[in-house]
C-alpha cells in the first residue's frame, strides 16, 4: 500500500474513508484533527491556562503530547493534573509513567488523591456502599469529576482538557439511554463556551483505535494494565457491541456521533434548568445537594 499523502509505504488504513497513510502522515492527521476540533468549538483562547487531566492511559498521554506541541504556537499555557483514586498496584504504575513523561516535556505535574479530598480511597468507598449493584465506575466517576474540578480551581486553570474520544462519547450516550438518564444527554455537546470553567474534549471526533495507533507509532509509554474494576459496569459490553457494528459497517460510529450532537442540542434546550449552589459544598448543581456530596455523606454514614 502507498500513502495517499506522500507516496511512502502506508501503515494504516481508515476503513470508514478508505484513506491510506504512512506513520508520519497518520500522526500529522491526528494532530490536525485535534487542532481543528479545538478551533471549531473555540476550546482554548489566548494565554489561558489549560489543566490537562492525565491518568497514564493512552488517550490522556497522547492528548498531553499534542497539546504540549500546540501550546507555544497557539500561545496558551498547560499544567498536568492526575487523580489518585488509591487503587493498590494499579495507580502507582500510572503515576510513575505520568511523572516521567511530564519531566521529559518539562511540564508541571500535580497529583490529587481521593484520600485527601474525600477522606476515602476508592476501595474504602466501595467497602462502604449500601447497594452492591452500584458499580465501582459510578462511584469513581462521580468522585473523579469533582476531584478534577477541585484540582483545576486549585491551580487556577481556565480550561480542563480530558482525553475522552469519540468511542467514549458513544458509550456514554448508550449508557444514559439504557439507564433512562436522558437529561445527561444534553451535557454531551462539545460547545462549552457558556461555562465559566470549560471542560473540553479535543479527541471527541477521533476513534479510540486511531489514538491507540498514534500512541504506538509515537512511542508514547502508557499504562497497559486495565483498571481492576473496569468490567463491573456495562461500558465494556457496549464498547464491544459498537466495535462489532463498526467492523461490519465502517463509519457507523461517525454517523452515531453526528446524531448524538443533534439530540444533545434538543435535550439541552428542552431541559435547561437554572443551576443552584449545593448546600454542602457550594458547587453548582440542579438540586439542593450535589451528587458528590450525596455519595460522600452516605458513605460516611455507613462508616459510622
Amino acid at each position: 500500500m502507498i500513502c495517499d499523502s506522500c507516496q511512502n509505504p502506508a501503515v494504516y488504513t481508515r476503513k470508514y474513508s478508505g484513506q491510506k497513510l504512512c506513520s508520519p502522515c497518520f500522526s500529522n492527521s491526528i494532530v490536525r484533527k485535534t487542532a481543528k476540533t479545538i478551533s471549531k468549538y473555540n476550546m482554548i483562547q489566548y494565554n489561558e491556562l489549560v489543566a490537562v487531566a492525565v491518568s497514564g492511559g493512552k488517550d490522556s498521554l497522547a492528548l498531553l503530547k499534542i497539546i504540549h506541541e500546540m501550546a507555544s504556537t497557539h500561545q496558551f499555557r498547560i499544567i498536568v493534573i492526575t487523580i489518585d483514586e488509591g487503587i493498590p498496584g494499579y495507580r502507582n504504575e500510572a503515576l510513575e509513567i505520568v511523572e516521567k513523561f511530564c519531566s521529559e516535556l518539562n511540564v508541571e505535574h500535580k497529583v490529587y488523591a481521593y484520600k485527601e479530598l474525600f477522606e476515602l480511597t476508592l476501595d474504602e468507598a466501595l467497602d462502604l456502599r449500601e447497594n452492591e449493584k452500584t458499580s465501582s465506575c459510578s462511584i469513581c466517576g462521580t468522585l473523579r469529576r469533582r476531584a478534577i474540578d477541585y484540582a483545576a480551581k486549585d491551580v487556577g486553570a481556565d480550561v480542563i482538557a480530558t482525553g475522552h474520544n469519540l468511542d467514549d462519547t458513544l458509550q456514554t450516550f448508550v449508557i444514559n439511554m439504557l439507564s433512562g438518564d436522558t437529561t445527561k444527554i444534553g451535557w454531551m455537546d462539545p460547545d462549552t463556551s457558556s461555562n465559566s470553567l470549560r471542560k473540553i474534549k479535543p479527541f471527541c471526533e477521533i476513534y479510540e483505535s486511531e489514538i491507540v495507533f498514534y500512541a504506538f507509532t509515537n512511542n508514547i509509554p502508557f499504562q497497559s494494565e486495565p483498571c481492576p474494576h473496569m468490567n463491573e459496569g456495562i461500558r465494556t459490553e457496549i464498547r464491544e457491541f459498537l466495535n462489532s457494528l463498526e467492523t461490519q459497517h465502517s463509519g457507523i460510529k461517525n454517523n452515531l456521533y453526528q446524531s448524538i450532537l443533534k439530540v444533545s442540542q434538543i435535550v439541552k434546550t428542552s431541559n435547561s434548568k437554572e443551576k443552584i449552589s449545593c448546600k454542602k459544598c457550594g458547587t453548582e448543581c440542579t438540586g439542593d445537594i450535589c451528587s458528590v456530596c450525596n455519595i460522600v455523606l452516605k458513605l460516611k454514614e455507613n462508616q459510622t
